[in-house]
């Protein structure tokens, strides 16, 4: 939730871990030249707004640095190159507005493009989250924690890596993709109604979280995976429980979310700790982490729960997986009746870095004409 939507500053810190660009990455392209007549957006290949108002605060914001770093005020007449208008190609490699975190990546690698174009430099998480509040968590690397600052004008409202992504090389993370729809209700507004309306989230924001965001850090400073574990299911938990306490409740989670919530704690219960732990941001989608050497295992119980519908050798994709035999306690401990195609994939990845700098022209999405390659 926020207490400032035009600044986008949070009722409480967060702490997010980024994904390794390797599996899931949104690429950016922007160019500016004296010959664009206008601002244009393309996203995932089509036309799309380019006066969407974050997407313009970003731009603004990005400009505004970049004046400042060249001596003048914002009164000065900008140099000839920041009143050129900028052309701006966005590609995600994963399905957008399903919960997965695309707007988080999007305006991370948006401001990161901007500020290359521009030769801004320094502290930047701060512009990202003009975004989205969570873009501000994905320009770093690793686990990354949000300070929910106390400044109106949100200057210390600002990201912080609390590890790198080299910090603990054994955490891998499984992303069960159920729906790669568009949710039906958005992040920000299902937000804001929770703000205006449940007293839950007003208990989580001022209590809960701050003693959790401390047990977390400390939980991932000495990987201890079983408190990690633990606390990240309930936190997921607790958050859609606020979800419900809104009013009208808002239901991110359908039948197959829950079916995989109980898998996992039967797989824990069978082993007698916690091995594998489950996350659901806005949406259906569960992000699952384990250790690299539970992998193959809690996969193999995944195809048994829910098998492939059709795309059996696209079922699993990302890092490798190897293959894993069942003992037959494990597959009586987790039965359930078997949903085939329920699961659409299976995407195997680990935490990875921030923005990185594609040096390949190739690569790029803009052609030498400011207009997207085809």
């Amino acid at each position: 939730g926020k207490r400032d939507n035009d600044l986008i500053l949070p009722i409480n810190s967060s702490l997010s871990v980024t994904l390794h660009q390797d599996q899931l990455k949104t690429t950016t392209t922007a160019a500016a030249s004296r010959d664009f007549t206008e601002d244009r957006l393309w996203l995932n290949g089509q036309e799309a707004d380019v006066g969407h108002p974050r997407l313009q605060a970003c731009l603004r914001e990005v400009r505004r640095l970049a004046r400042k770093r060249r001596g003048g005020s914002a009164e000065d007449v900008a140099p000839l190159n920041l009143s050129y208008k900028v052309h701006i190609a966005t590609e995600n490699n994963f399905p957008t507005a399903a919960g997965l975190a695309s707007s988080a990546a999007g305006y991370a690698c948006l401001v990161s493009a901007l500020a290359r174009l521009y030769g801004v430099e320094g502290e930047l998480s701060e512009v990202a989250r003009r975004g989205s509040g969570s873009a501000c968590r994905s320009m770093m690397g690793g686990f990354v924690q949000w300070h929910r600052g106390e400044r109106p004008d949100g200057r210390d409202s600002l990201a912080q890596q609390v590890a790198p992504e080299t910090h603990w090389p054994e955490l891998r993370v499984l992303v069960l993709v159920v729906s790669g729809e568009k949710k039906q209700v958005g992040s920000t507004a299902g937000m804001q109604t929770s703000v205006d309306t449940s007293p839950l989230l007003k208990h989580r924001a001022e209590v809960v979280v701050p003693e959790r965001l401390a047990l977390m850090v400390r939980h991932i400073r000495e990987r201890d995976f079983e408190g990690f574990g633990q606390l990240t299911m309930q936190d997921s938990n607790q958050f859609h429980a606020t979800c419900l306490d809104t009013f009208p409740p808002i239901f991110y989670l359908n039948d197959i979310s829950r079916h995989i919530i109980a898998l996992v704690h039967r797989f824990n219960t069978h082993h007698g700790r916690t091995k594998v732990a489950y996350t659901f941001d806005a949406g259906p989608n569960a992000v699952i982490f384990t250790l690299a050497d539970t992998v193959a295992e809690f996969v193999e119980v995944v195809k048994r729960s829910f098998p492939p519908a059709t795309n059996g050798d696209q079922f699993v994709r990302g890092l490798p997986v190897g293959s894993a035999s069942l003992p037959e306690e494990l597959l009586a401990a987790v039965a359930m009746e078997p949903v085939p195609g329920a699961v659409q994939y299976i995407l195997h990845t680990q935490p990875g870095p921030g923005p990185q700098v594609v040096d390949d022209p190739s690569q790029h999405l803009l052609g030498a004409d400011g207009l997207p390659r085809r």
